[in-house]
């Protein structure tokens, strides 16, 4: 199956493409964006890849929907498009990264700038039906992305996967703990972030000692 996709990933994933959930999954995502209409644009739908060739990952983050208000997904996780206001997550996130590397929280909430420094942006279903959450799930996504975290993890050496909530923990949990680094917090949702599961988790400064560490540039967040 011919799928677009950044090339590096396409080698990587190639097998993954064959085989018949995905498929289906493609079949299923067709019929969905010709019916209903779903985020982010077809365009988009691997964006994340897109923006952070196989090689050049440095981190993770692993979110689980993309957003299904208009104009919000850009196929990035906790990503908005430029001119959209910052979803609540998202706000949540800047406010730790301010008060961990004291960096102004910033006009847009577009990560394309993270994407294109090594963090990918990886959300576990990749598509959604507008303003109904979820509309996706349990259709193959989930198995995709899964290889890929897989390929990660195995492929490369000295990653960080950062994983908020407990969604994203069940997701990394085969993640090989022994040659990447795994930080794992509540998600920055503000039902998580006001119990005090968020907030002072330093995973942005922690992020970059260890890249430096191993000798990589680190993000500027």
């Amino acid at each position: 199956m011919d799928v677009k996709i950044e090339s590096s990933w396409k080698e990587e994933l190639r097998d993954e493409f064959e085989k018949d959930y995905f498929k289906r999954l493609i079949q299923f995502v067709k019929a969905e964006y010709t019916t209903y209409r779903c985020f982010p644009p077809g365009r988009k739908i691997f964006s994340a890849f897109d923006h952070t060739p196989f090689h050049k990952v440095k981190v993770v983050i692993i979110g689980q929907d993309p957003y299904h208000g208009p104009g919000q997904a850009n196929g990035l996780c906790f990503s908005v498009a430029d001119g959209i206001p910052k979803p609540p997550s998202l706000l949540n996130i800047f406010q730790e990264i301010k008060t961990d590397v004291q960096k102004a929280v910033p006009e847009s909430g577009n990560l394309e700038r993270w994407a294109d420094q090594g963090v990918l942006l990886l959300n576990a279903t990749l598509t959604v039906r507008a303003h109904q959450a979820g509309s996706h799930q349990n259709k193959g996504w989930e198995e995709f992305t899964d290889a890929v975290i897989a390929k990660l993890s195995e492929k490369r050496e000295s990653l960080v996967f950062l994983l908020w909530g407990g969604y994203a923990k069940r997701k990394g949990a085969k993640i090989n703990s022994s040659k990447h680094l795994i930080l794992a917090s509540g998600h920055p949702s503000p039902l998580s972030a006001n119990r005090g599961y968020w907030f002072g988790n330093r995973h942005f400064s922690a992020v970059n000692s260890y890249l430096e560490k191993n000798g990589k540039e680190p993000i500027d967040w």
